[in-house]
């Protein structure tokens, strides 16, 4: 059985992935410093940082766009990722942005893949995550927890 579907590994090989990818990502943990870093980060960029994939069109359930892994896309925005970080209890670390940075592209600890703006939408796992973003899965927008609530 294979990662991807064929259709999506193709659109990924064609952005530069191959199976076993290792980049190294010492430069974004030079120039993104402030934000949360944690191990499904690390290794989420150790295999597809520095990825653009440009695709367009109408896709299953929402429109395609292009997509980019760049934590440098996110510089300015710590503060943004810090509240929603505190506001759903997941640990957001910034991937790269959808489209013209309308979101900007996010994994947990839990390496579940979410578009983040002023509302958190998740993709689910990477895997999952790269199929519905290169097929045009929409997201699930997820509700804040009540005020008040607290996180292990």
């Amino acid at each position: 059985m294979t990662r991807f579907t064929a259709g999506v590994e193709h659109v990924l090989r064609r952005a530069g992935w191959v199976p076993h990818r290792r980049v190294d990502i010492s430069r974004w943990k030079a120039s993104v410093p402030e934000f949360d870093w944690h191990a499904a980060a690390e290794d989420f960029l150790t295999e597809f940082g520095g990825l653009r994939v440009d695709i367009d069109g109408p896709g299953t359930t929402c429109v395609r766009e292009p997509f980019e892994f760049d934590p440098d896309l996110a510089v300015g925005e710590e503060e943004r990722f810090a509240d929603l970080s505190d506001r759903y209890g997941h640990r957001f670390f910034p991937l790269g942005e959808v489209g013209q940075g309308e979101f900007f592209l996010a994994i947990d600890e839990q390496s579940v893949v979410y578009l983040v703006a002023t509302a958190v939408l998740r993709h689910g796992s990477v895997d999952l995550a790269l199929e519905q973003l290169i097929t045009g899965v929409a997201p699930e927008r997820l509700s804040p927890p009540p005020t008040g609530a607290t996180f292990n």
